[in-house]
């Protein structure tokens, strides 16, 4: 048996139409932003991006863990009293005061409606014991769903020591915020009423992108004067959940416009050029391969998964499938037997690798297990009740040539 093989099994794609292909590509999104990134929701697949690995300030997007948390807690009702520190965070806030109690959910709605900092460390503070620990969990956290480079310091994204994300790990914790059962309800609320044991509070949804942009569903605004104006957004259209994330798309007025037109370019480049195709599917017949010490030749082996995609109809993207499998098996081979696995390369760059199995299974026949069946058949025949034989050990055999009968 020789290493593992890459067999190239498919031919490059060409992801246009027949008119399509002959037409003038649509140019990228250009944006003032430091860092961006178009990500699909349901594959991961990173359709654009800007310094996406940079580590840069994030701002009050850092708000998107911090509610996380909360609704996974599933402390909701729980009543939080205010404490000395969480009233005296700087703006924006809600104006809490030492000693106020209200609850946790009507704190989560402050928290994303018009990210109050003094109801992030009040929920900080509830749930982790500490500001401290809060972060270090949500620090955790962050690298549980995949981010890379991300340091919480802050629960409400002030700017405070290290204190830092990437355009890519906001995307992966919007991805993995948008499945949180609740979330969606919770930044899509446009308006909220609710009171204290002091006072009544009314919000209203500072996220422009739910009223400007057909299907948006998300996420969250930020700025501080170091992180400049940020956004981290979301919307879906038919089956096409897509997140954007920019990153100092600069200050001043100037900034806080261009963060909205950062991001309905880079929504706009993903919805106006991209659409699920289905590259492999699930059980696709992938190729076969010899086996050896069995009747049974040669074997098939089948995809295990199917694999959908996000590619751009307007533009050629070559995509490559290199099956990696043995150059021959040895039996006994059982029907669903993991044999190899398939690297799915999208322009050149490894995206996903998938199982490859055996579509029937393939009996060991050799000197040794011929002899163990004859004599269990034997003493079978004799005792009628089957009989576990325990054989000494026999030398493995080479595999003999076959001969074929010469004519007369």
């Amino acid at each position: 048996m020789r290493k593992l093989m890459c067999f190239l099994l498919s031919l490059i794609i060409l992801m246009s139409g027949t008119v399509a292909a002959f037409a003038e590509e649509v140019k990228e999104p250009t944006v003032e932003a430091h860092a961006a990134i178009l990500m699909d929701a349901k594959t991961g697949r990173i359709l654009w991006e800007k310094e996406a690995y940079k580590p840069l300030a994030m701002a009050s997007t850092t708000k998107i863990m911090t509610a996380v948390l909360a609704l996974e807690s599933g402390k909701q009702q729980d009543t939080v009293t205010v404490s000395k520190a969480a009233a005296a965070a700087p703006r924006m806030k809600m104006h809490l005061t030492t000693g106020e109690k209200i609850s946790l959910r009507n704190l989560l709605l402050a928290l994303m409606l018009e990210s109050s900092n003094d109801a992030a460390v009040a929920i900080a503070e509830h749930l982790g014991g500490s500001v401290e620990e809060f972060c270090a969990m949500m620090t955790n956290k962050a690298k549980e769903i995949g981010a890379k480079d991300t340091l919480f310091e802050t629960p409400n994204g002030l700017d405070a020591g290290n204190h830092h994300s990437t355009a890519y790990d906001l995307a992966m914790i919007a991805k993995y915020a948008l499945e949180v059962p609740g979330f969606i309800e919770l930044t899509n609320t446009e308006t909220a009423k609710f009171s204290s044991n002091k006072r009544e509070y009314s919000m209203v949804n500072k996220n422009r992108l739910l009223r400007e942009f057909k299907g948006a569903n998300g996420v969250k605004t930020g700025f501080t004067n170091k992180a400049g104006h940020c956004f981290v957004g979301a919307a879906k259209r038919d089956d096409m959940q897509l997140i954007s994330v920019v990153l100092g798309s600069g200050w001043g007025d100037r900034g806080r416009k261009m963060k909205w037109v950062d991001t309905k370019a880079v929504l706009n480049y993903g919805f106006d050029n991209y659409e699920y195709e289905i590259i492999i599917h699930d059980e696709d017949l992938a190729g076969n391969t010899s086996v050896t010490r069995s009747r049974t030749n040669e074997m098939e082996y089948i995809y295990e998964s199917e694999l959908l995609l996000p590619l751009n109809q307007n533009k050629k993207e070559p995509i490559e499938i290199k099956l990696v499998v043995p150059d021959s098996i040895q039996a006994p081979i059982s029907k669903g037997e993991i044999i190899g696995h398939a690297e799915i390369y999208i322009n050149g760059k490894l995206y996903a690798s998938i199982d490859l199995s055996a579509t029937e299974e393939a009996l060991r026949h050799d000197f040794k297990t011929s002899l163990e069946k004859v004599i269990n058949q034997w003493i079978c025949q004799v005792t009628e009740e089957p009989v576990q034989l325990i054989l000494p050990e026999f030398p493995e055999l080479p595999d003999l040539p076959k001969f074929s009968k010469s004519p007369e």
